[in-house]
């Protein structure tokens, strides 16, 4: 078994997620790419807390920046840095759930925007759902498609969030067996 190169893949792919994860928080500030909406402050509350850019971007980054580390620091007898990647990757499930969270928060309540004439998040004590009925998102009159933004970039921070979420808890089992096992075994004969 060698740990070492899964904990290498692990990394490589959690560099991705987190890139996509800041990105998605990034452009949600800029809701119809306008600037002005930012700086006004109508910008939907879930954005604020930043899950993307903080917790499934930089806790997860990290995570993957040690994680990747582990491998690179030899084969055999690596058990303590296999230790301290079980906490790293801990780091690494925290912020990818934080994402998470707020990703279906955001989904749930909605985007601000100019409802009757009002800015407000006219979904977020709704009895039905916006998602499923398409027709209540024309009264977001401002920003212009706001409803289609806001879902497609908190879908992907969700669906990003779980592939985090999943791959530093294979991490943290990967790093369990490192640590007791050894990081890899050596089948050379002398």
């Amino acid at each position: 078994m060698c740990t070492g190169k899964c904990s290498r893949c692990i990394a490589i792919t959690l560099y991705p997620l987190a890139l996509i994860c800041i990105i998605c928080n990034i452009v949600l500030f800029f809701p119809g790419g306008d600037v002005k909406y930012a700086k006004d402050g109508h910008i939907t509350e879930e954005v604020l807390y930043m899950g993307g850019l903080v917790g499934g971007g930089f806790m997860v980054l990290i995570a993957a920046i040690y994680i990747n580390l582990t491998e690179a620091q030899g084969c055999c007898g690596n058990r303590f840095g296999m230790f301290l990647s079980i906490a790293f990757a801990a780091v690494g499930v925290a912020g990818a759930l934080y994402s998470l969270i707020v990703a279906v928060l955001g989904l749930n309540n909605g985007p601000l925007c100019k409802y009757d004439g009002m800015w407000t998040t006219p979904f977020k004590n709704s009895n039905s759902t916006y998602l499923a009925d398409q027709k209540l998102w024309v009264e977001c009159k401002e920003p212009k498609n706001v409803v289609q933004f806001n879902i497609g970039l908190f879908l992907t921070l969700m669906a990003t969030s779980c592939l985090q979420v999943l791959l530093c808890a294979i991490q943290m089992i990967n790093g369990l067996f490192g640590c007791l096992f050894g990081v890899c075994s050596n089948k050379e004969q002398p």
